[in-house]
């Protein structure tokens, strides 16, 4: 793991306090407002108990959706209050339905040593996503010290993210926060040999710095999804009616040159005239796509390869889908990455899932908790492994 350089919950003093907690509480709903996947609230509930444990007063803090800076009742944060309070029963937990403000002030002074209160969602409030420092003055007044264990929203310079760490000390990390970071932190500084990457999606381009960042430090990196049909084509394979990004191909041909043996790309594909002609999937040879079908998945061959490369690691980190894992019999591949993971993980390896898609497909495997770790945060995850500092986690107290 990773030197610890930023104060966590060990360097606060908690007993009577106001701990005001940035959580990431931003999670699915179905159409009647029940919460349909808790996974980012359970991961939170570590830091909470800890807080209450230790007589602090939690507040907490937490976005949800898209809101453009003011109330809007299909973002309000009601049914995910209603979800925290039944995980957290019998502990006392009160939704305050404003988020600053002399109210809100009022709410968090009322609350009793072990009791818990959730304020309305921070985008409701204009100045949350500039990052305004009047309005990161104002949450500051809700608390006694700051606490961020909102990996997942780390990435974004925000009011309730950064801002309010300049106005409000001590500023530590909760425990889901350091967990993140000392997972990821630690497959990036020193990670036991040998190391896999497996990086998917749909685009290259939206991984490219990861790539970068990851191929002088993997000893085996592999490529699936629709973002292996742009090295396809650098290398002169038809590509067919696949995902290809065209303005890529220059930089794909580079990284194959550089990389060389080190970058697996798939030897075949699992293909199909149209994402819902599944019943007309085949498999063919990474050179051999036909004209008028597309790739939307990795084919057998490359399944049992990437498998192999799996089981041999000691550190395996991966963040995209293999395929159309929603679609059947396009989710094969993801299928078998997962499963690959979790033997690996039995066998003595640490697995890091890096959020995303890939998360929801352990999820939906029901192989979570046969992971080392499981991140919380997709575009986090992505911009802590380019090696981009998150103004979230540069916001908090460093140790001196």
């Amino acid at each position: 793991m990773t030197t610890r350089t930023i104060r966590d919950l060990s360097d606060a003093e908690l007993t009577g306090k106001r701990a005001l907690v940035r959580v990431d509480f931003n999670v699915p709903l179905d159409d009647s407002g029940h919460v349909t996947d808790d996974t980012r609230i359970t991961a939170a509930l570590p830091t909470i108990y800890s807080l209450l444990d230790r007589g602090a007063k939690v507040v907490l803090l937490a976005h949800f959706g898209r809101p453009k800076g003011a109330p809007e009742a299909k973002y309000s944060l009601v049914p995910v209050a209603n979800r925290l309070k039944d995980l957290m029963a019998p502990r006392k937990v009160v939704f305050m339905p404003e988020t600053v403000g002399a109210e809100a002030i009022a709410a968090t002074n009322a609350l009793q040593a072990g009791e818990s209160l959730l304020l309305e969602n921070t985008r409701f409030l204009p100045g949350e996503e500039k990052n305004d420092d009047a309005l990161s003055k104002q949450l500051a007044e809700l608390g006694d010290l700051y606490v961020n264990d909102a990996f997942g929203a780390a990435h974004r310079a925000h009011s309730s993210t950064a801002g309010v760490a300049k106005f409000l000390h001590p500023a530590v990390a909760g425990l889901l926060m350091e967990k993140e970071l000392a997972y990821l932190g630690g497959a990036l500084a020193h990670p036991a040999r040998p190391f896999v990457a497996i990086l998917g999606g749909s685009k290259i381009s939206g991984k490219i710095d990861v790539v970068e960042a990851l191929l002088p430090k993997t000893d085996h990196l592999l490529i699936g999804g629709a973002m292996a049909c742009t090295f396809f084509r650098a290398k002169g394979f038809e590509t067919g009616t696949s995902l290809v990004e065209p303005d890529r191909l220059d930089m794909a041909a580079d990284l194959l040159n550089r990389a060389g043996a080190k970058l697996h790309i798939p030897t075949d594909a699992l293909v199909a005239p149209a994402m819902d002609a599944g019943d007309q999937a085949h498999a063919v040879a990474a050179d051999m796509i036909p004209a008028n079908e597309a790739m939307f998945d990795i084919g057998p061959q490359s399944i049992a390869d990437f498998e192999k490369l799996v089981l041999s690691a000691k550190t395996v980190l991966w963040n995209g889908p293999m395929g159309v894992f929603e679609k059947p019999p396009f989710d094969a591949g993801t299928r078998a990455i997962a499963n690959a993971m979790a033997k690996a993980t039995a066998a003595g390896a640490t697995t890091i899932i890096g959020g995303g898609d890939s998360a929801a497909a352990v999820a939906e495997a029901g192989l979570e908790s046969q992971m080392s770790h499981v991140s919380t945060g997709g575009g986090a995850s992505l911009e802590f492994l380019e090696g981009k500092p998150l103004p979230g986690v540069v916001a908090l107290d460093t140790l001196t």
